[in-house]
């Protein structure tokens, strides 16, 4: 990921220094399971423990000799060790290593991740309640339809977001899989026992059965989540973008000091980081459609999908946490206008109410059908001779036969749509 997008926590975790270290911690944790076993004398471990290093300048000149990056590792580590070196790496094969640090690396990022979503939940959550009650026209199809809340509209997001969170919860113990089960996944020179302390000592579960590699069954159900966590953020910005534009202008997201919307235009306060968002989900999904191509291996295992996820588990992880993070410092400075939510509401005239109308209409013994007719015909007139809908009921001659003029006036009552809010709230939020 280049840098414009790469939180400096995540760029460690997925550093090249990070990586070699953890591939270390894995083989060392393998030596002090043969330790235990009596297969590694105490001498050797005891030397193994005190000199085991590696440069990464020095893997890197191993490497562009024998094209393989643990070999160069493990030529590096055995460097610094000398002859108990023999010991590191006994009976374990490169993905044994690979893939088990793999899963301790994306253990650490999905902790990031966790945290910025319980953050941006949070955030969430504060601003649904202030704006519980901040009256706003619903909108179908982009156009008006019934009135709602902007606070009930930051609750369904919350309320997304938490099935979000379940979802990487299950996601990242997915992905909390080691494997020592060697080339072909036989365990045919290190037993079964070896794997289950090894993963044991490092936090992980143990996979039931493998081949060279973990299954990447796994890794794509994994990038998925990242990507529907994506595609969520998407959605909450698009929302942002639409209610920012000039003409509705009823949100809009943070303006710094100092800040320039154009290099044109002086006057511009733009959605950018909205759109940035927008934008970076996309990549999500395709990060998402590689790891399911990936999941074709062939026999026990190729390297087709090794190159791809050296760049999409440290690219998805990182602009996810990127994403989530300014998502949250979004909605935390997000300009709320109550009184242009309330002018919009204001320009079709009352039509947002046709719905309540129709149902007082049925009450009263009419027809479903007829009813419907009479209100369609009252709205398309306020649509065409732009007056008032009230004004257009009392001059229909079907709906004044049937509601008296109080009971007219009486339909254009948000509070009466929006009295069951609160039970949503309270669903949402578990409250009494």
């Amino acid at each position: 990921m280049i840098d414009r997008y790469l939180p400096a926590d995540m760029a460690e975790i997925w550093s090249e220094e990070n990586k070699f270290r953890t591939w270390l911690r894995v083989e060392i944790e393998v030596c002090e399971v043969l330790l235990e076993k009596g297969w590694i004398p105490e001498e050797a471990m005891e030397n193994i423990r005190k000199k085991a290093g590696f440069s990464v300048q020095r893997i890197r000149e191993i490497e562009a000799v024998t094209q393989h990056d643990l070999i160069a590792f493990t030529t590096s580590v055995a460097e610094s060790v000398g002859l108990d070196s023999r010991y590191i790496h006994w009976g374990l094969t490169s993905t044994d290593v690979i893939d088990t640090a793999q899963a301790l690396q994306l253990r650490d990022a999905n902790q990031k991740i966790r945290n910025a979503l319980d953050e941006l939940m949070d955030e969430t959550a504060r601003r649904a309640q202030e704006h519980r009650k901040t009256i706003m026209m619903g909108r179908t199809h982009g156009v008006h339809a019934e009135v709602t809340t902007f606070g009930l509209k930051l609750a369904v997001w919350y309320e997304e977001l938490r099935r979000n969170r379940e979802r990487m919860r299950r996601a990242a113990e997915v992905m909390r899989v080691g494997k020592i089960s060697g080339a072909v996944g036989t365990y045919a020179h290190l037993d079964p026992d070896v794997e289950a302390r090894v993963c044991q000592r490092l936090g992980l579960e143990a996979a039931r059965a493998s081949t060279q590699t973990l299954q990447r069954d796994r890794h794509a159900e994994y990038l998925s989540v990242l990507a529907i966590i994506g595609s969520s953020l998407e959605k909450f910005a698009t929302e942002i973008r639409h209610l920012q534009r000039t003409e509705v202008r009823e949100v809009e997201e943070p303006f710094s000091a100092g800040q320039k919307g154009s290099s044109a235009m002086p006057h511009k306060r733009n959605p950018v980081k909205c759109e940035q968002i927008c934008g970076l989900a996309r990549l999500l999904r395709g990060y998402a459609a590689t790891a399911l191509e990936n999941n074709a291996l062939w026999h026990e295992r190729d390297i087709s999908h090794s190159s791809a996820e050296r760049v999409i588990l440290p690219d998805a992880t990182s602009v996810l946490c990127y994403m989530l993070r300014s998502m949250t410092r979004i909605v935390r400075g997000l300009v709320v206008y109550p009184e242009r939510m309330l002018k919009n509401l204001e320009l079709t005239r009352g039509l947002a109410y046709s719905g309540q109308l129709l149902l007082d209409l049925t009450r009263k013994g009419v027809l479903r059908e007829e009813a419907y007719s009479w209100v369609q015909r009252c709205a398309m007139r306020v649509w065409d001779e732009d007056k008032e809908f009230l004004r257009v009921l009392r001059e229909d001659p079907d709906i004044a036969r049937v509601l008296t003029e109080e009971e007219i006036r009486s339909v254009v009552n948000p509070e009466l749509q929006l009295r069951n809010v609160d039970a949503v709230f309270r669903k949402v939020f578990n409250q009494v």
